[in-house]
């Protein structure tokens, strides 16, 4: 599933997430699905064992987990969450890119968003519209903040969010491997 192929060895992140020398990958997004869904419930009983860790030491896990990832995946080689999934938009993200637009927000709102269950603005479709055929964000700069965050994987208060990490193995090939890579330290 993360193939590396030795072209373009030392090419840098255009989104700047990293700045390490990797490898191009190639993320077969078919067989990460059938992996993601194999793996879900190995990867549920991990959950279930890292909320007993103590946070900072959670925290710590995943930040150096990310680190050493994120070095290995480039977002643009995928954007699988892009394609799959919308981010909640905040009424600062809505107006920031409807003037991107030169659209009021309420046009805005009207063409590509709709309320989710939950009362959160979401997009009417996927992929998101805003996603190019290079797998670049046509409005990267003034992203939603979810989008901004995403995946999550790096960010203090890992606890709190396990849950939605354990749902964004199923979407995102990096966290998927972080799971790997920490179920693998368990095993030790």
């Amino acid at each position: 599933m993360y193939r590396a192929a030795l072209q373009g060895q030392g090419n840098s992140n255009p989104r700047g997430w990293h700045q390490a020398k990797r490898f191009e990958a190639v993320i077969d997004l078919q067989t990460f699905r059938q992996e993601s869904q194999s793996d879900f419930p190995t990867n549920k009983k991990l959950k279930d064992r890292l909320k007993r860790l103590k946070p900072k030491d959670l925290d710590v896990r995943f930040a150096e987990n990310h680190e050493e990832v994120f070095q290995e995946i480039d977002c643009l080689d995928c954007a699988n969450c892009c394609k799959t999934t919308s981010p909640i938009f905040l009424q600062t993200d809505i107006d920031r890119i409807a003037k991107v637009f030169r659209m009021k927000p309420s046009q805005f709102i009207d063409e590509y968003l709709q309320r989710d269950e939950e009362g959160d603005f979401v997009l009417r479709s996927s992929p998101c519209p805003f996603l190019g055929v290079d797998n670049k964000c046509l409005v990267y700069e003034d992203r939603p903040k979810a989008c901004r965050e995403y995946p999550h994987t790096n960010r203090k208060n890992m606890a709190g969010i396990l849950n939605l990490s354990l749902k964004n193995t199923l979407i995102c090939p990096a966290v998927h491997k972080i799971f790997r890579q920490i179920e693998k330290e368990y095993r030790k």
